[in-house]
């Protein structure tokens, strides 16, 4: 922000909730907080103790809606791709990994799988690959590229133990609802890169999403579910599953999970 300006959060925030129904509002100790849910904005007036959103959040990335040409962002991606989807060891595979909280902690979790995050922002991407290597952790790689092509064009039948889906861009105006990485399509190809007895692991903040995903999977697929999942336990400010979970739940705002199993044939 420059100095020199008067700041009203209240005003600022409406201001770009007229310019962006999914924009969300969050400012340490702000007064006021600025909630966008189902197209319909709420007021929290309480004092909110939580982070500032980082400078690089998706919620002030352009990237995160940038769409690729092609499926990998560069040729080094490609081949991190290639070498990481031919090992032998037991393979999960995140859409949309972001910071890389999630497989981070799950690589480090179990060194008997090999984790997969695939994300769009490229940003995001190199800095979660250049933890791995600060950490040395060899059970898993970030990819920047368009999950929705990698699924449908570079992920073999029945090769995956498991998919993880966490907060997804809810593209919240109509029109760009097409763009939701749960698309028909993409949900159709998740049950055959999908190993029999392998499950797809989807969470959002969005009511709205989850009422129309959910439906979707069990409409055109085979899979088991959804099945109901609780809400873990968090012993410490960063046991969440994702950033995202973090920041909502912080909020004191529902989070929808929903857990399916791909059936033998």
């Amino acid at each position: 922000m420059r100095t020199g300006i008067v700041y009203n959060p209240m005003i600022f925030a409406c201001n770009r909730a007229k310019e962006n129904p999914g924009w969300k509002f969050a400012r340490t100790k702000a007064t006021v907080a600025l909630k966008i849910v189902s197209n319909r904005s709420l007021f929290y007036p309480k004092t909110i103790e939580m982070e500032s959103i980082d400078q690089d959040s998706p919620l002030n990335d352009s990237s995160e809606h940038e769409s690729l040409d092609r499926t990998f962002r560069e040729p080094i991606d490609e081949v991190r791709f290639g070498q990481a989807i031919a090992t032998l060891l037991p393979i999960e595979l995140e859409i949309g990994s972001g910071k890389g909280l999630f497989l981070t902690n799950a690589a480090q979790s179990d060194p008997s799988r090999f984790f997969i995050g695939l994300e769009l922002a490229a940003k995001y991407a190199r800095e979660a690959q250049s933890k791995l290597e600060r950490l040395k952790i060899q059970n898993a790689v970030f990819i920047a590229s368009d999950a929705t092509r990698v699924i449908a064009t570079e992920v073999p039948d029945e090769s995956l133990v498991a998919v993880h889906v966490y907060f997804p861009d809810p593209w919240w105006k109509a029109k760009h609802k097409k763009r939701r990485v749960l698309s028909d399509e993409t949900i159709v190809h998740i049950e055959r890169v999908l190993k029999p007895h392998g499950e797809l692991h989807f969470w959002t903040d969005v009511l709205d999403y989850y009422e129309i995903a959910v439906p979707r999977i069990i409409e055109l697929t085979s899979m088991n579910g959804p099945h109901y999942i609780p809400e873990p336990t968090s012993t410490h400010s960063m046991d969440y599953r994702t950033h995202f979970e973090r920041r909502t739940r912080l909020n004191g705002l529902p989070v929808y999970r929903a857990r399916f199993v791909r059936n033998v044939q």
